[in-house]
């Protein structure tokens, strides 16, 4: 890695979390006071490691604007796509002109709002010199089930499952060109996984399972929680 290489953030937020069952989007709804996306984005913000942040939003979107973040001078606005690959990829397109092939890219979701600051700066230590990059994750603590329909057919090792966090790390030419082949699959749910498909390997760094991901109603009071306790 030269020492001019940059890292950006790219968050997909075109989503509309039907599981949720609220009147907006779940990147907008209430959470201490902000709307999740925008603890989401200033705890990407406070890190202090990012030349830019792409927020990839519907264009039906009436929320974002309203919203102060989206006017610092570190967010960029790129159109998102129907599906989240194609929103990462649009963010991408959004800082073609600013960034290298071997910037790094950091893709969060946009309903992670306890990222910290201490796992951000994990995942860029550990990786910063990797020639893939990689993804923060957790091990799995439960026993799992491989079912079909209501039946369960066995069980499955999980020393070899790990939970899919984020971000995700990739370098920009890479993460661009995998996205780009993959377009259009529906078994690329990550970034990870584009990668995977083109035969390379990204790594595990475990992350803090205070990281979760908003997508139904109770995790709103789990996240609040976290943050009220989080000292990072």
């Amino acid at each position: 890695m030269t020492i001019d290489t940059k890292f950006w953030a790219v968050v997909p937020a075109a989503g509309v979390g039907k599981r949720m069952n609220a009147d907006r989007p779940k990147q907008y709804l209430e959470l201490a006071d902000k709307a999740v996306i925008e603890h989401t984005l200033l705890r990407l913000l406070s890190a202090d490691v990012f030349s830019a942040i792409a927020v990839a939003i519907s264009k039906e979107d009436p929320y974002w604007p309203e919203l102060e973040v989206s006017l610092h001078e570190k967010i960029i606005t790129a159109d998102g796509g129907k599906e989240r690959s194609d929103s990462v990829l649009s963010a991408l397109k959004s800082i073609r002109a600013l960034a290298s092939d071997d910037d790094w890219v950091l893709v969060h979701d946009a309903a992670r709002p306890c990222i910290t600051a201490t796992d951000i700066k994990l995942l860029i230590n550990t990786l910063r010199d990797d020639d893939v990059g990689g993804i923060l994750a957790l091990s799995s603590h439960d026993t799992l089930k491989d079912v079909q329909g209501t039946f369960i057919r066995g069980t499955l090792d999980r020393s070899h499952i790990w939970r899919a966090l984020t971000p995700q790390m990739f370098k920009y030419g890479s993460l661009k060109n995998a996205l780009e082949i993959a377009e259009g699959n529906p078994a690329i749910t990550d970034e990870a996984s584009a990668l995977e498909l083109q035969g390379l390997q990204p790594k595990i760094v475990e992350g803090r399972p205070d990281n979760i991901k908003i997508t139904r109603p109770e995790d709103l009071a789990l996240a609040q929680f976290y943050m009220e306790h989080q000292n990072d």
